[in-house]
């Protein structure tokens, strides 16, 4: 239970952090999708460590290979299997986790649930699992790309530091230009410093995570149980450390008056119908409504960190941890093609679904 996601692009993704590989599949792909290697291997390498001095050092190229559902670079139409082997695990880093719960993190929960858990890592509960998410989320990306819609996201906050941007402009090579993945040149060298800083005193911190997607037509969502928010939010605290999801205005949207919160319709000049604000962020009664999905995603600190702390041992007796193993101070950077990946899963599900009840009425 718990390892599939989507209801007309679908995906179950298998594998824990140490075990020999990690993957995915993907059923419900249209056919005649170009797919490659290499657009695959492009988001996953934004995703795996070592890429900084700021991210865990574990070493692993994340090398995709694709089993199935793709000919001559193109879909199929049946199941995609894609597979990323493990090389650079290191169980004997985990062997005090072996009797000793770390703090905040899944340790406890998934031994009282399960009865057993798989320790080196985390198992299931490792962020490592997320390499079939993002590489899903590349598959996604040519459905999108098909129907004119773009998905980007960038860090917009660590601990007190914010970049002051607008998503409406933001650019992927803005987003790629530092290893905070913060488009903001300046707010990213202090990100870059603070982390730094932090993982250096063995500690850790979180952050905002936020995304926009640009092309979205009209109509994806239901007014129910399907709303297009309720499923972001849904798939964003999904993701490892996950605490916070905010669509549009989110919480600001407290402090306003619907006199000033309200999105004001006006015709556009292409005959589109427009909103002139968008503090509804695309989404009105659950459904786009063609204005940029701008959406934002809390992520709290690093549960393992290097400092000892409080915990007990699983026979319950107290007892001090000092974690080792090698860990993201701040997880952030890896996050943003992690959030990126769960959003085109979202939309390239919620546009097949569109089409399946009422057709391609934005063609």
């Amino acid at each position: 239970m718990g390892n599939r996601f989507g209801r007309l692009f679908q995906i179950t993704t298998f594998g824990e952090s140490h075990g020999p590989a990690i993957g995915v599949v993907i059923d419900g792909c249209p056919p005649r999708l170009p797919i490659s290697v290499e657009a695959i291997q492009l988001q996953l390498d934004r995703r795996k460590p070592g890429q900084s001095r700021i991210t865990t050092q574990r070493k692993e190229s994340d090398i995709v290979e694709i089993l199935s559902g793709v000919d001559a670079g193109l879909t199929t139409g049946t199941a995609l299997a894609l597979l990323v082997r493990n090389a650079d695990a290191r169980g004997e880093d985990y062997s005090e986790m072996h009797q000793e719960y770390r703090p905040s993190h899944a340790d406890y929960t998934y031994q009282k649930k399960y009865g057993i858990r798989s320790i080196e890592g985390g198992g299931r509960a490792s962020a490592r699992e997320t390499i079939g998410r993002v590489a899903a989320g590349a598959v996604a990306d040519a459905l999108l790309r098909e129907a004119g819609i773009e998905v980007l996201t960038w860090v917009q906050s660590v601990e007190h530091l914010r970049a002051t941007v607008e998503a409406r402009h933001v650019t992927l090579a803005e987003i790629e230009s530092n290893p905070v993945r913060c488009p903001d040149a300046a707010m990213a060298t202090s990100m870059f410093d603070h982390i730094d800083s932090v993982r250096k005193a063995g500690d850790s911190v979180g952050g905002v995570v936020a995304g926009v997607a640009r092309g979205v037509p009209v109509g994806l969502g239901a007014p129910v149980f399907d709303k297009l928010e309720a499923c972001l939010g849904s798939a964003m605290l999904s993701i490892p450390a996950a605490k916070g999801f905010e669509v549009g205005s989110g919480f600001e949207g407290t402090r306003m008056r619907g006199s000033a919160h309200n999105d004001a319709f006006y015709p556009s000049a292409d005959g589109a119908i427009r909103t002139r604000t968008n503090y509804s962020g695309g989404i009105q009664g659950g459904i786009s409504n063609g204005e940029n999905i701008d959406i934002r995603v809390a992520f709290k600190p690093t549960a393992t960190i290097l400092q000892a702390q409080e915990t007990v041992t699983a026979g319950g007796e107290p007892t001090t941890l000092a974690a080792r193993g090698r860990h993201d101070p701040c997880v952030l950077p890896r996050a943003v093609p992690i959030v990126e990946a769960m959003m085109r899963l979202v939309l390239a599900d919620h546009l097949l679904l569109q089409r399946a009840q009422v057709g391609a009425t934005w063609t």
